[in-house]
């Protein structure tokens, strides 16, 4: 359907990827959710969605690899013909300090974090660029835009501060093409991983007092992908109750 609007949101299984996914069905996205092994999570995802874009499903793909990200573009234009929306969220949290990071747990990270948001854009770009439109939103980390030391997530915050480059640097290039893409760096939302550890010791630490929900940054994506948000590109949006700034 030529009018149909499309929305590929990677690792939306669950946590922050299931919220997104669910907020862009409700502004009527067909959402296609990406998922790496947990293909029951993924029905769940689905589930919500569904009741308001009923042609919503899911796809299997590893997309920190290219053959898997190309595989997730491909098989969407081949059901639909166009994606209108990309929102990189997958990626790894490693808690280690350089000296105690492996080199396969480096090269998880950064390929789950950065490559995958390269891949994802890489193939979807040119079938964007044919229809001079698209919105690509990668989600980065808190603050990773201001370059500080991580002494125990050193590859994480490695991988997210190139996440900001790319993102800047894709807004930048294909403007030009009618195309837009913006990050949104996450503060402690309170997902599926979140302890009652969590939940007692970080809302004093945030300016706002309370975790965040994965809603928030549904809303935050709805907003960006919408035309409300037509002149906003190579943009950095902290969803963090003022947490670091």
């Amino acid at each position: 359907m030529a009018d149909e609007r499309i929305a590929i949101v990677t690792g939306s299984s669950k946590g922050i990827g299931r919220g997104i996914a669910q907020r862009l069905a409700q502004d009527d996205y067909t959402v296609v959710v990406n998922y790496l092994r947990d293909s029951g999570a993924a029905q769940e995802t689905l589930a919500l969605a569904q009741p308001h874009t009923p042609r919503s499903l899911s796809i299997q793909a590893d997309v920190s690899m290219p053959e898997g990200a190309k595989r997730l573009i491909d098989e969407t234009l081949t059901v639909f013909g166009h994606v209108d929306v990309v929102v990189n969220n997958t990626g790894p949290f490693l808690v280690k300090s350089v000296f105690d990071t492996e080199i396969d747990e480096w090269r998880r990270t950064i390929d789950g974090n950065l490559s995958s948001a390269f891949y994802c854009a890489k193939y979807v770009l040119p079938s964007m660029r044919a229809r001079k439109r698209g919105v690509i939103v990668n989600i980065g980390s808190l603050n990773v835009e201001t370059l500080r030391g991580a002494p125990t997530t050193a590859a994480y915050n490695a991988a997210k501060s190139g996440v900001i480059v790319l993102t800047k640097s894709i807004a930048r290039s294909e403007a030009r093409y009618g195309i837009r893409c913006n990050a949104v760096n996450p503060g402690f939302i309170e997902t599926y991983a979140t302890t009652e550890a969590d939940r007692r010791e970080l809302p004093s630490l945030v300016p706002l007092g309370s975790l965040g929900a994965s809603a928030d940054i549904g809303e935050t994506i709805a907003f960006l992908v919408s035309d409300k948000a037509r002149y906003i590109t190579g943009a950095v949006i902290n969803v963090h109750g003022g947490l670091w700034v």
